[in-house]
């Protein structure tokens, strides 16, 4: 006999290999794997959406500083000189390297604005519990920023021409440096904490609360 009050199974895709599985309430702290390929499907944690938004904020404060300060001083022959992260990328441009300026400046500069900014919207309509038609669009976007946002390889390009520099010149570092690093550490945190499962949960609750009015 057929329960005709029962509610369909949802189901959702590995992103990997496409297998359909039962879509269940996971406990934070537990690990839910895809049974065929092994591909870590998603791990809840805590206060993930509060954790997010309060990063990203922290992290967009940090960027004021990290663009408007000095990161490193150099000193030859008593003239000082003061990098940034904007004298950096025009020093590329005025040397003619136009594709290398634009890549330093995509990869240190907009594309990590534009996660934060993303995280800041996405995990503020979620706190406040607000909905909005470009949540979704937001999101997707958000998932694929990873691949482009690299302020690690630039801390590293950063950590090198110290070291060669180091014994030629006088080195001064300055307060961007400061908060360059600090500015690493948020987004680093703020991509291990951020819950994209319950992040898409969030969204499709409001979506769903918003047709419902409309």
């Amino acid at each position: 006999m057929h329960n005709n009050s029962m509610k369909p199974l949802a189901y959702e895709a590995c992103p990997q290999c496409d297998l359909l599985l039962n879509a269940e309430a996971i406990a934070v702290g537990i690990k839910a794997h895809c049974p065929r390929c092994g591909c870590l499907l998603y791990r809840p944690r805590h206060y993930s959406i509060e954790r997010s938004f309060a990063l990203s904020l922290t992290g967009l404060i940090l960027f004021i500083p990290v663009n408007l300060l000095p990161l490193v001083g150099i000193v030859v022959l008593d003239n000082a000189q003061d990098a940034s992260l904007w004298s950096g990328v025009a020093s590329l441009y005025e040397e003619g390297l136009w594709g290398v300026a634009a890549l330093v400046f995509l990869a240190s500069l907009f594309f990590p604005f534009l996660k934060i900014m993303l995280s800041l919207l996405i995990s503020g309509h979620l706190y406040f519990r607000k909905t909005h038609r470009h949540l979704s669009i937001w999101m997707r976007t958000l998932q694929h920023l990873d691949e482009w946002a690299m302020l690690e390889v630039y801390t590293l390009g950063i950590i090198v021409a110290c070291v060669k520099l180091a014994s030629r010149t006088e080195l001064k570092f300055g307060f961007g440096l400061a908060a360059f690093i600090a500015l690493l550490l948020v987004i680093v945190m703020l991509s291990s904490s951020l819950d994209e499962h319950l992040f898409w949960r969030r969204i499709d609750a409001l979506n769903k609360s918003a047709r419902k009015k409309t």
